[in-house]
């Protein structure tokens, strides 16, 4: 199925605000071969619920209501403002599992689909966030 989902960051000083299981990097890889550069996008609920979304880099049209957490596989991940301001306290662990993908993501025909698992950050993490500021 998958990685253990608990990451252990190595120096507080690289803190990352998103990762990626190898499953997640896996499927990252064979989607960049078939589509090229991609981006993912935290859906925030509606049809897909609250998926990280992946489409090729530039279909999905970013603007100042989101930020960008960081990359997973050289690959930015987004997230709207307000989303982030309820999950800033949590890394966000994405994976991939069996299963059907949100409607648009490019990973729906694939029989697998990205989820977002999460985690608090431990103290050392948290000062080390508070130290590089907010994304």
């Amino acid at each position: 199925m998958s990685s253990d989902a608990r990451t252990v960051t190595a120096h507080p000083a690289v803190v990352t605000r998103v990762s990626a299981t190898p499953a997640a990097q896996a499927l990252i890889e064979r989607l960049r071969a078939e589509h090229g550069p991609l981006m993912f996008h935290q859906s925030g609920g509606c049809c897909d619920g609250s998926a990280p979304m992946c489409f090729a880099l530039g279909e999905f049209i970013t603007g100042d209501a989101d930020v960008c957490l960081g990359e997973i596989a050289d690959t930015p991940f987004y997230m709207s403002r307000s989303q982030f301001a309820y999950w800033e306290h949590t890394h966000l662990i994405i994976d991939a599992v069996p299963g059907n993908g949100g409607m648009f993501s490019l990973e729906r025909p694939t029989g697998l689909r990205f989820i977002t698992r999460s985690r608090l950050y431990e103290d050392a993490e948290w000062k080390a966030l508070e130290a590089q500021g907010p994304p």
